[in-house]
């Protein structure tokens, strides 16, 4: 299948590693030009020097996503470096962690005031083209009570509504908003990876639910967020797609 992703231009806050990195990847290799950023100035030089292979342009640098001003620049001047941006893939995220107030401010300002400072910022773009394409980032702990009360998943789950509400909005302009939901992905160091090593019965015991009997990887759930960033799901547009190898129990969305 031809994506129709060649000479588009895309963003994926937080693409060094992970399945942000699997994402920048497909989408160079479909003919993107991409930017990307993470936390880490070597993550991002490293990344940057592998996506090339392809041929495309691709630029990242380092940025603070919790600072709000600077991320803002750092949103403005990235885009304007890029020659403006078709696609939008969001994907930082705080991670996990129960109990103090800390943690609610944290996945605040990554998981919920991350993604719409980025809408915000390529929305306006999008709209002067007639089109465009985002694809927000939940997690299937938004769809059903895993790992006791957290941040985290409130944070996600409020993504779900949100990306429904920008589709719904802004279709009339010629940009699709979707949202995906990757159950647990393990890559080396990754959290999965790491609660291997220090929590191996709990690990074990998800394995054990798994239908598959593995947990998924940064590739799979990335191609399900490129397909549908991409010119072939144009009929796509406020979907919420879980991509968990059937790990949760929910026959509905």
């Amino acid at each position: 299948m031809d994506l129709g992703l060649s000479g588009k231009k895309a963003l994926v806050v937080g693409g060094a590693r992970g399945i942000g990195f699997a994402v920048a990847e497909i989408l160079a290799r479909e003919g993107c030009d991409v930017a990307i950023t993470a936390r880490s100035e070597d993550s991002v030089k490293d990344a940057v020097a592998n996506l090339r292979k392809y041929g495309t342009n691709v630029i990242g640098s380092l940025v603070n996503v919790m600072k709000a001003d600077e991320y803002k620049a750092w949103l403005e001047g990235i885009i304007a470096e890029l020659g403006g941006c078709d696609i939008l893939v969001p994907i930082t995220s705080a991670g996990g962690g129960v109990g103090s107030e800390k943690y609610w401010t944290r996945a605040f300002e990554v998981d919920v005031m991350g993604p719409v400072r980025a809408v915000e910022a390529v929305l306006p773009g999008m709209t002067e083209r007639g089109g465009g394409s985002i694809v927000l980032i939940a997690t299937t702990s938004a769809k059903e009570a895993m790992g006791g009360p957290q941040p985290y998943n409130a944070m996600k789950a409020s993504l779900i509504t949100w990306g429904k509400q920008l589709g719904l909005a802004h279709g009339k302009d010629g940009i699709r908003v979707n949202i995906v939901s990757p159950g647990p992905v393990e890559f080396e160091g990754g959290n999965w990876d790491m609660i291997k090593g220090t929590m191996e019965k709990f690990y074990n015991g998800l394995i054990r639910q798994q239908p598959t009997g593995r947990f998924g990887t940064p590739e799979e759930i990335a191609r399900a967020i490129v397909f549908l960033a991409s010119p072939a799901a144009s009929w796509c547009n406020g979907s919420h797609l879980v991509v968990d190898g059937g790990f949760t129990n929910c026959t509905h969305f």
